[in-house]
């Protein structure tokens, strides 16, 4: 798949839960905002109530999409027979959607009302989700292979390397240039395991290099360098500069992926089994939807 293919196919995707959660918004609006004793008077009660077409369809739809989600990334993940099977990253960009757009169906299959112990399984999804927010973002701190194979930190220093080899050998840098460049890229490693700490810290050094850039890029120009060979280099700076960032959060990121795996997995694991017991109670007592 493509670079511009990609973006698209990310594109789609986005567009597809914007859509989704705004879609049911809207049409459920009146019935939602309603009150609980009032709504088994309004004409969408049938439709939206937990238990009517269209609200007990969602949580069915909602819940397949997160355990496919979760299963078929697990799958692929850590079973070597599937290994060969697309890109790890594009099975988390999958992962991410179906998780992320099945926990907003069944929040409108439950019409915003939760109660019992189907309120445990409902906030430890709330959980699971925004963990999984924080989880990519700590994930895209690891440099990875596009196969999602991390990188050894020899690897990045080697990649790091290659980076300024480019530099001279496809763009003719002077050795001046380098150096300056180098000066402000001296490896600094980050001990810290506080996550605020390292957000704050990624913060901040995202200004600091758009900055550095910019200067970098005045110098480039002043030295009457083709204007499309100044965007290259600018581009290939940048990547040198997130990859020596990352190089230095490396030890701290990974301890806090560690814990994150804590954090994360328990709630997975007591949503997805009050739901299968909710699933069970409901077809107990014959709520089988359409069938």
């Amino acid at each position: 798949m493509s670079k511009t293919l990609h973006r698209i196919f990310i594109i789609i995707l986005i567009l597809i839960g914007t859509a989704t959660f705004f879609y049911f918004g809207m049409y459920g609006y009146n019935y939602y905002t309603t009150s609980n004793e009032e709504r088994f008077f309004n004409g969408l009660h049938k439709l939206l109530k937990p238990s009517g077409l269209i609200g007990h369809g969602l949580g069915i739809i909602g819940s397949l999409m997160m355990i496919i989600g979760v299963s078929a990334y697990m799958i692929r993940k850590r079973i070597r027979k599937f290994v060969r099977i697309g890109f790890l990253k594009h099975w988390l960009e999958m992962h991410i959607f179906l998780c992320s757009v099945g926990p907003i169906l069944v929040l409108y299959h439950t019409a915003f009302k939760f109660g019992g112990i189907v309120a445990v399984s409902f906030w430890s999804m709330v959980a699971v989700v925004l963990s999984g927010v924080i989880g990519r973002f700590i994930y895209i701190q690891i440099p990875r292979t596009i196969q999602g194979q991390e990188y050894s930190l020899d690897e990045l220093k080697s990649l790091d390397k290659d980076y300024s080899d480019r530099l001279k050998t496809e763009f003719g840098l002077d050795d001046s240039l380098i150096v300056k460049l180098e000066y402000f890229n001296k490896i600094q490693i980050h001990k810290r395991t506080n996550f605020i700490s390292i957000g704050w810290l990624i913060f901040k050094d995202y200004f600091i290099n758009k900055k550095l850039l910019r200067k970098y890029k005045k110098e480039l120009i002043s030295k009457k360098i083709e204007s499309n060979k100044v965007k290259a280099i600018i581009k290939l700076c940048n990547s040198k500069l997130v990859l020596l960032r990352r190089i230095s959060l490396l030890h701290s990121v990974h301890i806090i992926f560690k814990y994150w795996h804590i954090i994360h997995l328990p709630f997975a694991i007591v949503m997805l089994i009050i739901m299968l017991v909710h699933v069970t109670v409901a077809i107990t007592f014959g709520y089988t939807w359409i069938f």
